[in-house]
């Protein structure tokens, strides 16, 4: 009787563990479902229970705007008038913008008065002031060069003034044209072939894409040697943040598919960025780029960053990233405690930062709060990870989220030996944003030639983004004569150099 008992309670006990795996599978496969109709229906769509988005599922032709409409008429609370936000009031709109005036006369009526009928005296104004717009004007620049010579020694000959350098030799179009077409493409994300449209339609001007392609390709060139150089400057400090993106490459073997390369970037937090291009996403990248690099390396988890740089290079990671898994893993399941206390207590590592910067603290205070605030948190953190863990199946988004935080654990504490590293490597993010945006519109680079000029605008671009730097401007004092500048001025033309010299100029 024992024996049969003990086979019973054995069977049962076999069968609670097949349930209980089953109820695990079951759950990762929901994940996965979620994680496909939130990447199908947008962001938005978070907000929304399974219900909800198994209803979309049934109906045709659902729009992005209606399951935007969906999530915010479920999930916004009503607002009563304690909770109503106090309006900031009207913008002042900059001071450094040019001031057009304006004065509106009183009608003739307004000028006499009602009572004695004497004419009335102006005794102020009553002042307003819009944003207003004036449509980009085009109009022909016709230079003309003074000729002198001498009548009473016809044998001199005849002199002329010397032509200004430009850009690009005996071309149609002025140098402003050429940047602002630049500009429009890399910072504004307007692709060749619809700039070349509204070209016709503003000026009557017929250029084609291909002659514009021509101008990007030449001022790509120009800029690679500046490229270089703050790449040089860039390995010469002691922390670069980086991160990589897709960008489609246009194939010309006939087979009509583009083939993925990759754009690097490469940066330092409140400093200059540097693109790389590359074919693929192979370790060659950040190996070539780096080099002998021996300062902070701070990445994602990508296993190509590992073994890159010199001997005393030090790798770290970025919290920004482990914390994202776990907020992957409560967007597909709202009742994990476990993984929403986990971002609870990464939030409360953050927020250690935001003290700092609130406080305006350099590096060396941050670092002591940092030393006086982070380790048990820390301790927390590890622990609360490590129990997770062994309730979770690994496929599971839970189980994900714990695998990466645990596997790079060494790397994310870095911080605590090195003042100067930031949690994340957002601003790296940051930095790619413009190149995913700018995939939409013009959705691929021409050639693998083209590359690495594309690499070379962007990195400028970027850098000036990031240095508060006017790219018009900067672009329009270093590219005429640019080709032909020797190669020890080149350093003195990068975004960082140009500014701080510009700066010093503005203070004499």
């Amino acid at each position: 009787m024992a024996e049969v008992i003990a086979q019973l309670e054995e069977r049962v006990a076999s069968q609670k563990k097949e349930l209980e795996y089953a109820r695990l599978k079951i759950q990762v496969l929901e994940e996965r479902l979620r994680l496909q109709r939130i990447q199908k229906y947008g962001p938005s769509s978070e907000k929304l229970s399974n219900l909800q988005l198994e209803l979309l599922e049934q109906e045709p032709g659902v729009s992005r705007e209606e399951v935007v409409a969906e999530g915010e008429r479920k999930t916004a609370p009503p607002v009563t008038g304690k909770e109503k936000r106090k309006h900031p009031g009207r913008q002042t709109l900059p001071a450094d913008l040019p001031r057009v005036q304006r004065v509106i006369a009183c009608t003739p009526e307004q000028c006499v008065c009602g009572n004695c009928g004497a004419e009335t005296t102006v005794i102020g104004y009553e002042v307003s002031e819009v944003l207003d717009v004036e449509p980009a004007r085009y109009f022909v620049q016709v230079t003309k060069r003074e000729k002198r010579a001498c009548k009473a020694c016809p044998e001199q000959g005849v002199t002329a003034a010397t032509l200004p350098i430009r850009i690009i030799d005996k071309s149609l179009v002025s140098d402003g044209v050429i940047i602002n077409t630049v500009v429009n493409k890399y910072c504004d994300h307007s692709p060749l072939y619809r700039q070349s449209v509204a070209l016709l339609r503003d000026a009557g001007i017929d250029i084609s894409r291909a002659t514009m392609c021509g101008w990007v390709m030449t001022i790509g060139e120009m800029l690679m040697p500046v490229a270089g150089s703050m790449r040089s400057q860039l390995l010469a400090g002691t922390y670069i943040q980086a991160d990589e993106t897709p960008v489609d490459v246009q194939t010309h073997d006939g087979s009509g598919t583009n083939h993925q390369a990759y754009l690097w970037q490469y940066g330092t937090p409140g400093g200059m960025t540097v693109f790389d291009f590359r074919m693929s996403r192979k370790r060659e990248g950040p190996l070539n780029f780096l080099g002998n690099f021996e300062g902070i390396l701070q990445t994602d988890g990508y296993a190509a960053y590992d073994r890159v740089g010199g001997p005393k290079m030090v790798h770290a990671s970025c919290w920004s990233h482990a914390r994202r898994y776990f907020v992957d893993a409560v967007k597909l399941n709202k009742q994990d405690g476990a993984s929403i206390r986990a971002v609870e207590l990464i939030n409360k590592l953050f927020a250690i930062d935001a003290q700092a910067r609130n406080e305006k603290m350099d590096h060396a205070a941050r670092h002591d709060l940092r030393h006086q605030k982070a380790p048990p948190l820390l301790v927390e953190i590890h622990a609360h990870i490590l129990e997770m863990n062994k309730t979770l199946l690994p496929k599971s988004a839970a189980g994900q989220a714990c695998r990466y935080t645990l596997a790079i654990w060494k790397k994310l504490i870095h911080f605590l030996d090195h003042p100067q590293l930031e949690l994340s490597n957002n601003l790296a993010e940051n930095s790619m944003r413009p190149i995913a945006l700018g995939r939409g519109n013009w959705i691929h680079i021409g050639s693998e030639y083209a590359g690495s000029r594309v690499a070379a605008i962007l990195s400028v671009i970027e850098s000036c983004r990031r240095l508060k730097i006017p790219v018009r401007e900067y672009l329009a004092d270093i590219l005429p004569g640019l080709a032909n500048a020797p190669l020890h001025r080149i350093a003195e033309l990068t975004p960082a150099a140009w500014a701080a010299k510009t700066s010093a100029m503005r203070l004499v």
